[in-house]
């Protein structure tokens, strides 16, 4: 009796193990499965806000979402203490942008500095993924026409006013803390300042953003056009940095820069700042979203 009962316990003991065997090699297929079927997922939050610091990124409102956006610049730090130090005087810009697509936005704006008027368009080319796509691509093109009244240029009609900028946007979200921008562009200025300055501008930008808080993070930005296209000497290049903070449905952004201007051509070709000169501006972005898409 005692041997059946033993002969009974091993084939039990048998039976388990080959039925747990079989157990973990359904459970390893089905993983393996399910590893192989899993489609790549889009990275979102590559950067926070449509704007680097002054350099647009590959991010764009949603599909029926409108953006507003405050780009404020005090006057430079070397102004000194009756100026107190820039905070006298400013320059503004109000921008709006709009979501007709998950891809593509359009923006108006308008900037006090040369009461510059400007338009754009963003369209998202690709959208970096898990697997697949390393990079976010987005094209960026912008006109800007300024209507400062020059009593002694009657010839500046609308047509001399006028410049295009287009700026591919190529960027990659390397960690959840760290994002990186590149940007090759082309501006064309209808006039220039003189015979020797060429219409067209080539530069490369390129910028970064670290984020060390859930909430908290840095960008630089710096501008490079190449030799050759400006004649004046007193036009410089731009580097600009910031401190992002985000407040719920708001980005806020505390800027140091030495470009009084916050658009393309401005920062790009006509940017008169020098930081070793104290040519600095510090000022803040600001931007809200408004959603309208039903969910």
């Amino acid at each position: 009796m005692r041997k059946i009962s033993l002969y009974i316990g091993l084939l039990l003991l048998c039976q388990y193990q080959v039925a747990t065997a079989q157990d973990s090699s359904l459970l390893k297929m089905l993983e393996d499965s399910l590893a192989v079927d899993q489609q790549p997922e889009v990275v979102i939050g590559t950067f926070k806000a449509t704007q680097l610091v002054n350099l647009p990124t590959t991010e764009s409102p949603g599909k029926k979402s409108l953006q507003f956006l405050i780009m404020h610049r005090f006057g430079k730090l070397n102004e000194g203490a009756y100026a107190l130090f820039g905070l006298d005087n400013a320059e503004i810009r109000f921008g709006l942008d709009y979501g007709i697509t998950d891809r593509l936005s359009v923006g108006v704006g308008r900037s006090s500095l040369d009461k510059t008027f400007d338009g754009s368009v963003k369209y998202k080319i690709l959208e970096q993924t898990t697997k697949g796509m390393p990079i976010s691509a987005s094209f960026y093109g912008v006109l800007t026409n300024f209507t400062q009244r020059y009593s002694d240029k009657p010839y500046l009609d609308a047509r001399y006013r006028t410049s295009y900028t287009s700026q591919l946007l190529l960027a990659r979200k390397f960690s959840s803390n760290f994002s990186l921008l590149l940007a090759p562009s082309w501006t064309h200025m209808n006039l220039v300042a003189t015979p020797e300055d060429k219409n067209d501008v080539f530069a490369v930008s390129g910028g970064a953003r670290f984020k060390f808080t859930k909430r908290m993070g840095i960008s630089a930005e710096y501008n490079y056009f190449f030799d050759n296209q400006i004649a004046s000497a007193d036009i410089t290049r731009s580097l600009s940095f910031g401190w992002d903070i985000e407040t719920g449905g708001h980005v806020f952004q505390f800027v140091v820069s030495n470009s009084r201007g916050m658009i393309a051509p401005y920062y790009l070709a006509k940017n008169t700042g020098t930081w070793g000169k104290g040519d600095i501006y510090f000022g803040f972005n600001i931007s809200r979203s408004f959603n309208w898409n039903k969910r």
